[in-house]
């Protein structure tokens, strides 16, 4: 962790004396974040998507042969909205923040989000945590107490600027005034608080956004810096509630009548799991958030962080969100995904699949029930599992192994119909690599989905149940079936951050032991720059295995 120093000749922010992009490397670690997930309601398929990318990329990550590596996660369960679920569940705020938080663990623990910590901004550590921040902001002279009046939006426990307001006819012709982001409803409100003095940040923040891989996809990169042209820190920010309105939060130092903001408060979380206020030696963090709350994490929390001396995020990966059948998913249409229900029909791994084969970072992504089922069974089903069978079931592959490899009868048997093949495997491991590292999953599993197409087609153009029926074929046989094999070898290898269980599926059938299924075991024994001569055949197991089930579809 590196401590910032103010250089105030230039209103800049350096590390002894070093620009602080320049040092945002320096350590090795890989440290990324979800979120943490508010408990006024059950998780839906929106807080699962934004999971499923954290895990993936730390996955990933893992596969690199990284080895401090850390993925944190949890709940916020502080503010207004949660005193009034409470309520309305009839329940203690204790309990009932602890039933939610429970019902994210069990979902995470269902789709295999293997998280490193999973944090509850209900936790002495981290209620010690905000204090200590909150100290160190107003030791440095960043927080100041006076009165604020605005509109408050309560839905989203803020408050807004004029320009962050649209005005909504209602069905009897009256105007009211809805946040112009959220489209929920503000009110006028006085009172006195604690302010932060956001507007001393905005050159700081425009000079870290500099660097356009802060903030990504590109575009949520310029939506960003076109709303702090627009004033979006002009105007300093309220970081305290009335106890008296909002008592379910952390108390402020030395003022029991305010508790912190709950964004202030549930921001700090990304320090609470790093060991702060001491020793930290995994930051600065990766941050994968919703498009809902860019102006939060990019714009309040890098500015909290400079303010205190620390480090703003490495990056801020931002994904777009889910409709379902084309709509804005909502309480109110009643088409709100519960993730549990839907592995009931499509498994977890189908829908870990699925989202992350269908969810683009940059764009709104439909989910609906047919076009998920008929992708499943295409893929995973057909594409994947059924080429698994068909190398490694008895009628083609009577001795049950994976054959070895020989350069001299690939030339001869393989060298024209594998052609294809072999590019695509040269290149694929740094093709998925790539798309991976950018949080562009959908198109590290496209680039593999077509390498297994080219694969069925390699198979079928071979003809493998008919090279079995004839002892001089034997050679042939065993050169195609190595290929197919190989393909999917590296395949299962290259689908672990996204489907894990059917990967592991997959290579323990194929005999691939546990210590050789990293990135760097990608290579492809007969691509271009391969100079291998031969590898010895293994044998596999011999029990069958399905990968995925067929779903039949509702006529």
């Amino acid at each position: 962790m590196y401590k910032l120093t103010r250089n105030l000749s230039k209103t800049r922010f350096t590390v002894v004396g070093v620009n602080i992009i320049d040092c945002f490397r320096r350590n090795g670690s890989y440290y990324i974040t979800t979120p943490i997930f508010y408990v006024n309601s059950a998780p839906h398929l929106g807080h699962l998507y934004t999971a499923l990318i954290s895990d993936a990329s730390h996955r990933f990550h893992q596969l690199l042969g990284q080895n401090d590596t850390f993925f944190a996660t949890g709940t916020d369960e502080h503010g207004s909205k949660i005193q009034q679920a409470a309520v309305n569940a009839n329940m203690s705020l204790p309990d009932f923040c602890t039933r939610i938080s429970e019902e994210y663990k069990t979902m995470f623990t269902h789709f295999d989000v293997r998280y490193s910590d999973f944090v509850r901004t209900s936790q002495d550590r981290h209620v010690s945590a905000v204090q200590h921040f909150w100290k160190e902001l107003k030791s440095r002279g960043h927080i100041y107490k006076g009165s604020y009046a605005g509109w408050y939006c309560v839905a989203d426990e803020a408050f807004l600027t004029e320009s962050q307001l649209k005005v909504q006819k209602l069905s009897d012709g009256k105007e009211i005034n809805v946040s112009s982001e959220s489209g929920r409803i503000v009110e006028w409100t006085e009172e006195d608080n604690y302010k932060f003095k956001l507007s001393h940040f905005k050159d700081d923040l425009l000079h870290w956004l500099k660097n356009e891989t802060t903030v990504q996809p590109s575009k949520f990169h310029k939506i960003l810096v076109r709303t702090i042209e627009e004033g979006a820190m002009d105007v300093d920010l309220s970081i305290s509630r009335p106890a008296k309105r909002v008592h379910w939060g952390v108390p402020v130092p030395d003022d029991a009548d305010q508790t912190v903001y709950v964004w202030l408060d549930a921001l700090v979380n990304y320090l609470t799991v790093v060991g702060y206020p001491h020793k930290m030696t995994r930051w600065p963090p990766v941050h994968v958030v919703g498009k809902d709350i860019l102006k939060f994490h990019a714009i309040y929390w890098p500015c909290f962080l400079l303010a205190s001396g620390l480090e703003p995020p490495r990056s801020v990966q931002v994904h777009s969100h889910w409709i379902i059948d084309g709509e804005k998913m909502s309480k109110s249409l009643g088409n709100v995904v519960d993730p549990m229900q839907a592995a009931e029909k499509f498994t977890p791994s189908g829908l870990r699949y699925f989202l992350l084969r269908e969810g683009t970072p940059h764009s709104d992504a439909n989910f609906n029930e047919e076009k998920a089922i008929n992708m499943m069974n295409a893929e995973l089903a057909d594409t994947l599992g059924n080429l698994l069978n068909r190398c490694t079931g008895k009628t083609v592959n009577q001795d049950q192994i994976f054959p070895g490899f020989s350069a001299e009868n690939y030339e001869r048997y393989c060298s024209s119909s594998a052609a294809l093949l072999k590019e695509r495997l040269t290149v694929l491991p740094d093709e998925v690599s790539d798309h991976y590292k950018h949080f562009n999953f959908y198109k590290g599993i496209e680039e593999i989905i077509l390498t297994l197409h080219e694969a069925n087609r390699f198979f079928e153009a071979n003809k493998p149940w008919e090279l079995r029926k004839s002892k001089d074929s034997r050679d042939h046989l065993d050169i195609v079936l190595h290929v197919v094999m190989e393909t999917l070898r590296i395949s299962a290898i290259g689908l672990q951050p996204i489907i894990p269980e059917l990967s592991s599926l997959i290579l323990n059938k194929l005999g691939i032991s546990s210590n050789h299924r990293l990135w760097e075991h990608m290579r492809c024994s007969f691509a271009k720059d391969s100079a291998l001569e031969t590898c010895e055949q293994r044998f596999i197991p011999e029990e069958n295995v399905l990968v995925y089930k067929k779903i039949a579809l509702k006529k």
